[in-house]
């Protein structure tokens, strides 16, 4: 099992550098960037491309519709070009929250969406000359003087890994995709995400094996596991009452098809009434401690096992800590735990 990391570089936290290039040094598997209303998640990434030497780079995740595909196809190619071949692509629809209040997008037929941005990129990165009969994307534009043109640059390959929680866009992920992204997510519980992956991989003559599964976690060691469990457990409250509408949230609908819709519903509930303290006490402490990695080293090492069986092969790691030392330590602890599993 590989173990990643999220980075966080920013020129006024200069200890994010660090922590990315000492991963680098100690091994880990990949370094993922995400994109929220801050930082756009490429930048940092190409940044990193001249300091580090061995780890994969990605982006965790960027939003479709924010970038045109060919747009998306050019940046993941530059990466590629910049990193010398370790460049992944990480993306995802995003909510409609980010997409029509922030970038002004319609979110509208993200499925379609997704699928489409997929074939652009692919035909971009080939070399392919760029004509694409699409709902979303009709390249060129009908009626128009548009031209359907090819990449100046050569063909390279990009791996694409989607973000993706519904069971269409898992579908989406087993037919189209070299990677999942994935979050919300307990090992005991790993089919609801995996089966309908298999399924659609499966009917177009691939297999699990063809895909990196990947799961965010956070990873902190320590004696206090009730204390710890219960913190990263408060922190889902955000999650489940603000990260959506009270109609659709797409983190709540996945806990909710692994068991917990009662108690998600509650929490959002809680937290809509602007009940912010009782909400996050109403999120069970179960899912702080099943979701991540928190406790001594045996109890890690097991669930790490119990990630491998469920058909993880990378966990995409939120490191506990104050300093970039107690981060650096908790991630060499955790890269020779997974290396005992081998």
């Amino acid at each position: 099992m590989s173990i990643a990391i999220a980075v966080n570089v920013k020129p006024h936290q200069p200890e994010g550098l660090t922590l990315a290039v000492e991963a680098d040094r100690l091994g880990a598997h990949s370094l993922w960037s995400a994109e929220a209303w801050g930082y756009d998640a490429f930048t940092p990434l190409a940044y990193l491309a001249g300091q580090t030497k061995t780890a994969k780079l990605g982006t965790g995740i960027v939003q479709l519709g924010a970038r045109t595909p060919a747009m998306l196809a050019m940046s993941a190619m530059s990466m590629q070009a910049l990193s010398g071949g370790r460049f992944i692509l990480g993306m995802g629809a995003s909510g409609p929250q980010v997409m029509e209040g922030w970038h002004g997008v319609r979110f509208a037929k993200p499925i379609a969406r997704t699928r489409e941005t997929i074939e652009i990129i692919r035909a971009v990165t080939r070399g392919d000359r760029l004509s694409h009969v699409g709902e979303i994307y009709p390249l060129p534009l009908p009626d128009s003087e548009g031209r359907a043109i090819r990449s100046m640059e050569q063909p390279v390959d990009v791996p694409i890994y989607l973000a993706a929680l519904g069971p269409a866009n898992l579908k989406l992920t087993g037919e189209l995709a070299d990677g999942w992204i994935g979050n919300s997510f307990l090992p005991e519980s790993g089919e609801i995400f995996f089966d309908p992956i298999r399924a659609a991989a499966e009917a177009v003559g691939r297999s699990l094996k063809d895909l990196d599964l990947m799961v965010a976690v956070s990873a902190e060691f320590t004696e206090d596991v009730d204390e710890a469990a219960r913190r990263h457990a408060n922190g889902y409250a955000f999650t489940f009452g603000a990260m959506g509408s009270a109609k659709k949230n797409f983190y709540n609908d996945a806990f909710a098809r692994q068991g917990f819709g009662d108690d998600i519903a509650a929490v959002q509930r809680l937290w809509l009434e602007g009940e912010r303290e009782a909400a996050a006490a109403r999120v069970p402490t179960e899912i702080g401690l099943k979701t991540n990695l928190v406790g001594t080293p045996d109890m890690i090492r097991e669930r790490l096992t119990l990630y491998r069986a469920a058909g993880v092969t990378t966990l995409r790691v939120s490191l506990a800590g104050e300093d970039v030392d107690t981060k650096l330590k908790t991630l060499g602890t955790l890269l020779d735990l997974a290396r005992s599993l081998d």
